[in-house]
């Protein structure tokens, strides 16, 4: 076999087994793959890129570890009746259970009932288990949640400027925590929450459901969470996160209400998982403007696989606004996503910095989806007026491939600016099957993006065309 066509072959086997290989070689100006040069660096490539990233990050399946000690909220004087407070019972538990640190750690079992309380900490080498039929439910009374300081990277509130209530459940500085259970409950009884948002009557900064902030080897599975305020698991500066088996919901009409939110946080795996939000599903966030830069702490090495998303008014799979700390190395395969307003969405604006690179989607399964992929670089409020309006966001190296989708209005919107158009946008193998109820509407829309497609329906838009005529010229060996 001549060495171009080897080159050619060599090329098409790296193209099926992974398609960022196309652009890595496209960089190199490989657009017609001849010679023993072009061989030997697409091979390179080619274990380079199978070698890197995010696709290992779930593999260590990590797991719960049995602990030697266990105490059960009973005797700590908790009523499970739905009515009487436990958070002072929640808080002494903890605090009794940190003796147990260096000895192995403990479990703080919460056995069936329903166990009503305000904010509480947890502490390291510590397991919270809640038994079926267990239901922790969060006070409505906004006196039972701590006020704490907003996050070094946002340097305000989400909703307001200013300070924040504390998350329900929460990790600080903590190493090697568990919450788990046998599908036990976590209920946020958000409803007070989100009639205070809509009515412009919050003091502070909603709080989330469950949060761990600089925290190492966190894992939550096995529990079904409802009604967040605002998040419902958020983990933030932290390293090694495991999120397996949970089922996440909130009502439709839930204002901004989030699922899972990966936030500076690095090696995190979300599987096996079921998410319904009234806005995003998941999504992977790094900072907000000059705070998120100066933190300077990325979101990176994230796999999200095997899940079922759906997002009433946002996106089930979203990256940013808020992400000037960058994010990066982020693999997402085998996800569901239905009755969604949006699929896929890329969001920032200028202002923002940081950036959006290396991010690779797979085997999508849409189902009536308003937009399938959403790239926006107009997107976002700032948190104040300091932000650095010349720091421009970065936006590339964004593969879709291997992706199917049923009664869907819009393939694809990419705005990118002027200043700082997304690149190197990859779609392949993509097959969208378009809602008739709006045959007028054009299927993609672009501006100030560049991109390549091979075998996608409907037929992007021009910008996204790019490796059409090299696939074509490579073919042609």
């Amino acid at each position: 076999m001549p060495v171009s066509t080897c080159s050619y072959y060599v090329f098409i086997e790296a193209y099926k087994s992974n398609p960022s290989i196309v652009l890595l070689s496209r960089f190199l100006g490989l657009r017609h793959f001849h010679g023993s040069v072009a061989l030997v660096l697409l091979l390179a490539l080619s274990c380079l890129i199978q070698s890197h990233g995010a696709g290992n990050v779930c593999d260590l399946g990590r797991r719960p570890n049995t602990r030697p000690h266990s105490v059960s909220i009973l005797e700590f004087g908790a009523v499970g009746d739905g009515k009487t407070l436990n958070t002072i019972a929640f808080q002494n538990a903890v605090f009794y259970l940190k003796s147990f640190a260096d000895k192995g750690g403990a479990q703080l079992y919460v056995p069936p009932g329903r166990w009503l309380t305000g904010s509480f900490n947890l502490t390291s080498h510590l397991t919270l288990f809640l038994e079926k039929d267990a239901v922790i439910l969060a006070s409505q009374d906004p006196l039972h949640w701590q006020v704490v300081d907003p996050l070094p990277s946002y340097g305000r509130g989400i909703d307001l400027p200013g300070r924040r209530y504390m998350s329900l459940i929460n990790g600080y500085m903590l190493h090697d925590v568990v919450v788990t259970g046998d599908n036990g409950t976590i209920d946020g009884q958000g409803l007070l929450w989100w009639d205070r948002f809509n009515s412009h009557s919050l003091k502070h900064s909603r709080p989330h459901l469950v949060e761990f902030v600089s925290s190492e080897d966190v894992t939550v599975s096995n529990l079904t969470f409802l009604n967040a305020p605002a998040y419902t698991i958020h983990s933030v500066y932290c390293s090694h996160v495991y999120i397996n088996k949970v089922t996440a919901t909130t009502s439709p009409e839930s204002p901004y209400t989030i699922g899972i939110v990966p936030d500076s946080s690095d090696n995190v795996c979300i599987q096996d998982s079921s998410i319904s939000m009234g806005y995003d599903a998941i999504s992977l966030k790094s900072g907000w403007d000059e705070y998120g830069i100066s933190y300077a702490r990325p979101t990176a090495n994230v796999q999200i696989q095997n899940v079922y998303l759906k997002a009433a008014s946002g996106a089930s799979i979203s990256f940013g606004s808020e992400m000037s700390g960058g994010i990066s190395d982020v693999v997402v395969r085998d996800a569901h996503i239905h009755n969604s307003l949006s699929g896929v969405a890329f969001r920032t604006t200028k202002g923002r910095g940081g950036y959006m690179k290396e991010i690779d989607v797979s085997n999508i399964n849409m189902v009536n989806v308003g937009v399938a992929f959403l790239a926006n670089g107009s997107f976002g409020t700032h948190p104040d007026s300091g932000f650095d309006a010349n720091a421009y966001p970065l936006v590339s190296h964004i593969m879709l491939h291997d992706i199917v989708g049923e009664n869907i209005s819009i393939a694809g919107e990419f705005f990118g600016t002027k200043e700082s158009p997304f690149t190197s946008v990859l779609l392949s193998n993509i097959s969208l099957s378009m809602n008739s109820d709006s045959p007028d509407v054009d299927s993609w829309r672009c501006s100030y993006v560049e991109g390549s497609s091979e075998s996608v329906v409907p037929e992007p838009c021009f910008e996204l065309k790019g490796f059409e005529s090299s696939y074509g010229r490579a073919v042609a060996l």
